[in-house]
């Protein structure tokens, strides 16, 4: 009775430390050779926090992140569109965390092998598909028996792949994304997250390490997004693909604020990453029998509302919860599909569509090209904030619902009551 989960990202791995929580086997499959960090910086809403505190790793979230205190909007002026505060700032019983995510990945990994052991985890191992016999296929030729299988491979996923056979490669939206980290000074006071632009230029940016005693520099996360033509060329995208910054600082060589130097944080960088923005259309159905999709196999969307990673680990907890109300059964994952598949088509196609936050970069810009005295003379006060809240409520971190809302998995509960 062990459930084969096929990836060993967040995704993955928050199911099975969720796994081992409640007392059910598992086994995860990762396709590389080695689990190691990659990928830049993202955050994790205070609904998915409330979760990793839940498994029990407060204290290692605040040895690898910065608590987010404040979110913000600005014209590509730097003129303040909205400013906001986040986590338990903003009233939440959890914080916000802003955080690299492979030194996420590396952490829930390290917690897991501590408390399940190394053997529940096997690298090289390339899943390419399943048999109606709850057999999870390699490539090579190997399979595994499991009960239940469980796809955690991400955007690219082959178990995906095999349920819907013509979907094709992830749809590109025209713009692409450039990210890196740089040493650099703090702004709005610190530990805050800036948007900064429109549609078709924006940076976004945010610290994930506090500042260094000594320089006062902390490690800032940012990146730099540009809108192209549908029909321009751009490689599959691989978050290990270096960048020439040449190819898009110019774009930015006027954005130098009083509270922040964007030319100067570009420029700062070690090495970019290129990584155009992609998702994929809503699935009908998730679930085939023994087989379900999780995180990124399931519902990948564009990174503009914070959601991704988040909805991950969310979807762990909640495959967790239903396990143990239905067994080790399809049932448990149907139940599954029914609790979550409806809020990620909502967000996915509400980032798609210009409903996420961000939304009211390019409203001002449509307006006043950015150009303001009072923000309030250009999109009311009142406006801005039930625009903020309905992403809120759409993505299921609504600050009052998520207070009152009880525990996914109940303190204590497993698998064999």
């Amino acid at each position: 009775m062990t459930i084969l989960i096929a990836g060993g990202g967040i995704a993955g791995l928050s199911l099975g430390l969720t796994l081992h929580q409640i007392g059910v086997p598992f086994r995860i499959f990762e396709a590389t050779q080695e689990i190691r960090p990659m990928g830049v910086g993202i955050n994790l809403q205070p609904n998915a926090v409330r979760e990793l505190f839940e498994l029990g790793l407060e204290h290692e979230l605040d040895a690898i992140g910065v608590r987010t205190r404040q979110y913000g909007f600005y014209s590509k002026l730097g003129k303040t569109i909205w400013e906001e505060p986040r986590g338990t700032w903003a009233g939440y019983t959890w914080p916000q965390y802003s955080v690299h995510r492979g030194e996420l990945q590396m952490m829930l990994y390290r917690a897991l092998v501590d408390r399940a052991g190394p053997d529940c985890i096997e690298t090289g191992a390339r899943a390419i598909g399943f048999d109606a016999s709850s057999k999870l296929l390699f490539d090579g030729g190997r399979s595994e028996q499991g009960s239940l299988i469980v796809a955690a491979d991400g955007i690219h996923s082959a178990l995906r792949a095999q349920m819907y056979p013509d979907e094709g490669e992830p749809i590109w939206n025209g713009r692409v994304l450039w990210r890196a980290t740089t040493k650099a000074p703090e702004f709005r006071g610190g530990a805050a997250m800036v948007m900064i632009g429109h549609d078709d230029l924006r940076i976004v940016a945010y610290p994930i390490s506090a500042p260094d005693p000594d320089s006062g520099l902390a490690t800032i996360n940012w990146i730099a997004e540009k809108r192209f033509p549908l029909d321009a060329a751009w490689k599959k995208e691989d978050w290990n693909r270096p960048a020439d910054i040449a190819d898009f600082l110019p774009d930015f060589q006027d954005w130098q604020f009083d509270w922040v130097d964007v030319p100067a944080l570009i420029q700062g960088a070690e090495v970019v990453y290129e990584y155009p923005m992609v998702d994929r259309d809503p699935l009908p159905q998730w679930t085939q029998g023994t087989v379900t999709l999780m995180g990124d196999a399931a519902h990948p969307t564009y990174p503009i509302g914070s959601n991704g990673a988040s909805q991950a680990i969310v979807d762990a907890r909640v495959i967790g919860a239903c396990l143990l109300e239905h067994g080790m059964t399809p049932q448990a994952l149907e139940a599954y599909e029914a609790q979550v598949r409806p809020v990620t088509i909502g967000v996915g196609l509400a980032n798609r569509a210009g409903g996420g936050p961000d939304a009211v970069l390019q409203r001002v810009e449509d307006l006043c090209g950015g150009d303001f005295d009072l923000i309030d003379d250009v999109i009311p006060h009142a406006d801005l904030a039930a625009h903020a809240e309905k992403y809120k409520t759409t993505a299921g971190f609504s600050i009052e619902a998520l207070n009152a809302k009880p525990r996914i998995i109940a303190e204590g509960a497993h698998i064999d009551g």
